[in-house]
């Protein structure tokens, strides 16, 4: 049986991670995998999470499964954080294997719902997201949104695209700093995109997994919260990975906001049952430490201090790369860098330009040219900058 298993294509990612290793070249940059780095190189263990680890090990006496849906403490914790307050009456929730897996259980429920259901999505996109899609044969329209000319949203054709989504069908959005483009919406416009959900009846899933990276933790929300405000059905999957830098506990959650109290509990149910026949209980370490941070005051402020610690670093990493090509260059053409916010640019090079950056620099990107500024530090955004010129990007 197994030898008829087809090869499977390996993840470009990964792949660029493994040959990033395997270069041997001193300083080289590593600007592709998702992950964000302090100055010295490192994916650190924030201050919050390593004291609300040790107070897990001095208090947790058991580590009997946990209830299918997670959790209350830490999904309403999370709840409160993303939306502002726990509405009650409609909110259904569950714990999931990160982010990646609240948006499988978003697709997997939004299927159970309407077996018909199309899924509008951003060109370009996460690929997992269209990976995921595509393994589960859920059809999937792109809309348009990245304009390769200013390297910001192209609102008119988005706009134009998503609104020929029907009653029933997903149109999934990033809530906040865009992977991969870094080129986010305003708020004026996102008002737009629910004038527009609301006309046709299709349903946002929004994908929430930086908040905090972008303009703070209650303005990165402010998107998510406007749409539930004013729709009567949404679905959120949140991650906890890069908030709190826990990557590995693959720690999130979906949220389903309905418009009664019996749709908040069919929700519920249908979603407790899919985690049921997914992976049976969620995993509980990361989600407690989260729910720990979340309800003690103290470790709340820590963490926040420590959140705006990384994206304040961020901001600078754009200003100063910005700054440096606009030196170089002698033009403003690479500003857009400094308005994209996340962890995330991309800086509209061709594959060829970014084949180049890897053979003459040992820079190493995405090959749609999509950059990791926590990849950078002070001393390599000078060489990221001759680097991008001398590539004729």
């Amino acid at each position: 049986m197994l030898s008829n298993l087809k090869p499977q294509a390996p993840d470009k990612i990964l792949m660029l991670i493994e040959e990033f290793k395997a270069d041997t070249r001193q300083g080289k940059i590593d600007l592709g995998v998702g992950v964000y780095k302090n100055p010295e190189g490192v994916t650190p263990v924030m201050r919050a999470v390593k004291e609300a680890e040790k107070r897990i090990w001095d208090s947790q006496i058991s580590k009997a499964y946990t209830g299918l849906a997670g959790e209350a403490d830490y999904r309403n914790a999370l709840a409160g954080m993303v939306l502002g307050s726990v509405p009650a009456d409609r909110l259904a929730s569950v714990a999931s294997v990160g982010g990646t897996g609240a948006i499988r259980q978003a697709l997997e429920l939004a299927r159970m719902a309407n077996p018909d259901v199309t899924v509008y999505v951003s060109d370009p996109t996460w690929p997992n997201h269209l990976s995921i899609m595509k393994f589960m044969g859920v059809p999937y329209v792109e809309y348009r949104y990245f304009d390769g000319a200013t390297r910001g949203v192209d609102f008119e054709g988005m706009k134009a695209d998503i609104a020929k989504a029907k009653k029933g069908d997903l149109v999934l959005l990033h809530g906040c700093c865009h992977n991969p483009t870094g080129a986010n919406l305003t708020l004026a416009q996102w008002e737009e995109v629910a004038a527009i959900l609301e006309k046709s009846g299709a349903i946002p899933l929004i994908d929430l997994a930086y908040q905090g990276f972008g303009d703070g933790l209650e303005e990165d929300a402010a998107a998510t919260r406007l749409l539930a405000g004013r729709l009567p059905e949404v679905l959120i999957a949140a991650s906890c990975s890069k908030n709190f830098g826990i990557y590995r506990e693959r720690t999130g959650i979906l949220m389903a906001l309905g418009d009664s109290t019996a749709a908040r509990d069919l929700s519920q149910g249908a979603m407790a049952f899919l985690n049921r026949q997914n992976f049976s209980f969620p995993p509980d370490h990361g989600a407690r430490i989260v729910s720990t941070i979340l309800t003690d005051a103290g470790l709340t402020a820590e963490w926040k201090a420590e959140l705006e610690e990384v994206r304040n670093t961020m901001l600078g990493l754009r200003t100063q790369l910005a700054s440096e090509l606009r030196d170089l260059s002698g033009s403003d053409r690479f500003d857009f860098i400094q308005h994209h916010r996340g962890m995330f640019s991309r800086l509209g090079a061709t594959p060829e330009q970014v084949a180049k950056l890897k053979s003459d620099a040992a820079i190493y990107m995405v090959g749609d040219s999509r950059l990791n500024i926590a990849g950078l530090n002070s001393d390599t955004v000078p060489v990221l900058a001759r680097a991008i010129i001398d590539a004729g990007i």
